[in-house]
């Protein structure tokens, strides 16, 4: 017996394709509404993780929709961003993660040999820009017994040395 589902070429439910997932299961991102954002918060501004450097917040309009103006400075690059939202809609906000790392040597293509408190090390890092030069600066300038500590901040996929201080 042929059956109306072979003749017109579709599928029954068990002979359905099954897709994979490439993610490793957390997301970057989280929604939260607009009015519950505050300045030195994080939100993404044209697809960019910035911290909130100023907010304000315009009255109710002709269509009964208060907005929020937020200027915001991306994370990894200081490039400033601004974006206007109606306080009851949601933006999406970056999940935002410092870690510390010893600084165990830097090779002349300015990628960093970083150690983590376990022991395990990493050099696929690369000090960027004047903050990568004064890292490198202050590395190389101290003393034999002494360590330097760096601040990674990963969000959304990017990871990036942004600051230093002496270990203790």
């Amino acid at each position: 017996m042929v059956s109306v589902f072979s003749i017109i070429g579709l599928k029954m439910a068990d002979d359905q394709e099954t897709f994979e997932s490439a993610s490793a299961g957390a997301s970057e991102s989280y929604p939260m509404q607009c009015s519950a954002l505050r300045k030195n918060g994080h939100v993404i501004i044209k697809s960019k993780p910035c911290k909130i450097v100023e907010m304000s917040t315009s009255k109710t309009g002709k269509h009964g929709h208060a907005k929020v103006n937020l200027v915001g400075i991306d994370i990894f690059t200081g490039k400033k961003y601004e974006d206007i939202c109606p306080s009851t809609h949601n933006m999406m906000v970056p999940k935002v993660n410092r870690t510390e790392y010893t600084l165990v040597d830097v090779n002349e293509d300015m990628f960093a040999t970083l150690m983590t408190e376990d022991g395990d090390t990493r050099e696929d890092l690369k000090l960027e820009g004047d903050t990568g030069s004064d890292i490198k600066a202050k590395f190389e300038g101290l003393p034999s017994d002494a360590s330097l500590m760096v601040t990674v901040l990963k969000s959304m996929g990017t990871e990036m040395i942004m600051s230093s201080k002496p270990s203790k």
